[in-house]
């Protein structure tokens, strides 16, 4: 099972950072290359502990929905999502938030199995791991240009 792991420093306060992490409005802004849009569930705003929201984006050329909830959270230090139907066979995402050197150092942990058991070992070896790696860090990078340019004019809660 591949497990992805990724920090940025965002030059905003850790609730900034927090929220919009969870934001769903700015979840499709940042994942704009996949074409992300929240069909189902919580489909605008702020996401809570237990909520259900399924997307629908179009990854490696294959359009697909999944639907994930988040299962725990402690604002505004982390919260866990997993994926609860979808094309993977599962996967967690764990979303910390650590108050340093006057921001927020923002931490993604991504674990994941495929499905097809050898076949989605191989496409992870090949592909897949890659491509999830640059999706968590290139939607990482948009959320850090949004919180940065805008930390004091966001409504977030």
């Amino acid at each position: 099972m591949p497990i992805i792991e990724h920090e940025i420093h965002i030059n905003a306060p850790i609730h900034i950072c927090f929220d919009l992490a969870r934001n769903v409005d700015v979840h499709t802004e940042t994942t704009a290359k996949t074409k992300e849009k929240a069909v189902a569930g919580v489909t605008t705003g702020l996401m809570e502990n237990g909520d259900t929201v399924t997307w629908e984006a179009v990854h490696l050329g294959i359009k697909q929905k999944l639907t994930a909830k988040i299962i725990a959270m402690d604002r505004p230090y982390h919260f866990t999502d997993v994926m609860v139907k979808g094309a993977s066979h599962s996967f967690t995402h764990t979303h910390e938030f650590i108050e340093r050197d006057a921001g927020t150092v923002m931490k993604d942990t991504f674990s994941y199995k495929s499905p097809f058991g050898f076949l989605g070992k191989m496409a992870d070896r090949l592909f897949l791991e890659r491509y999830m790696r640059n999706f968590i860090a290139d939607r990482a990078k948009e959320l850090k240009k949004i919180a940065e340019r805008n930390q004091g004019h966001i409504k977030t809660s």
